[in-house]
């Protein structure tokens, strides 16, 4: 008998994940292409799955982090290309800081997420399952 820990997704989870990726592939095509109704558009199926993938998996400590980080992600992500869309991302807000550079607060608190997980939290319950 192995003492393997499992984490099973359920399809219906594992197809919704599935889905998440098509729209985000097809806001970030949009975005290179610059077609402006099609990758706004997509912004909100993106965001709205990433934060019910994260609320489906808040039992877990890890999926929790990271799926929050991803969601955290498509913010800045989605900010980003508004702000090209709309040119306003090389305005100065203040300083040498642009409208562009805005995009740092999402990804910085996606990546604070993640470093809390690994340098805080996994440490202390090594071993342990993740639970919340």
């Amino acid at each position: 008998m192995s003492t393997i820990t499992v984490y099973n997704i359920p399809l219906r989870y594992r197809k919704m994940e599935n889905l998440h990726i098509l729209f985000w592939l097809l806001k970030d095509i949009s975005w290179c292409m610059v077609w402006k109704p099609l990758g706004i558009a997509m912004i909100f199926p993106t965001l709205i799955i990433s934060i019910v993938i994260a609320w489906r998996t808040r039992e877990l400590v890890s999926e929790l982090t990271h799926n929050l980080a991803i969601s955290f992600w498509i913010t800045a992500n989605a900010y980003w290309m508004i702000s090209e869309f709309f040119s306003f991302d090389n305005l100065i807000v203040f300083g040498s800081f642009t409208y562009k550079q805005l995009a740092l607060v999402p990804f910085l608190i996606g990546l604070s997420l993640l470093i809390y997980y690994y340098l805080w939290y996994k440490p202390r319950y090594k071993g342990n399952i993740e639970t919340m």
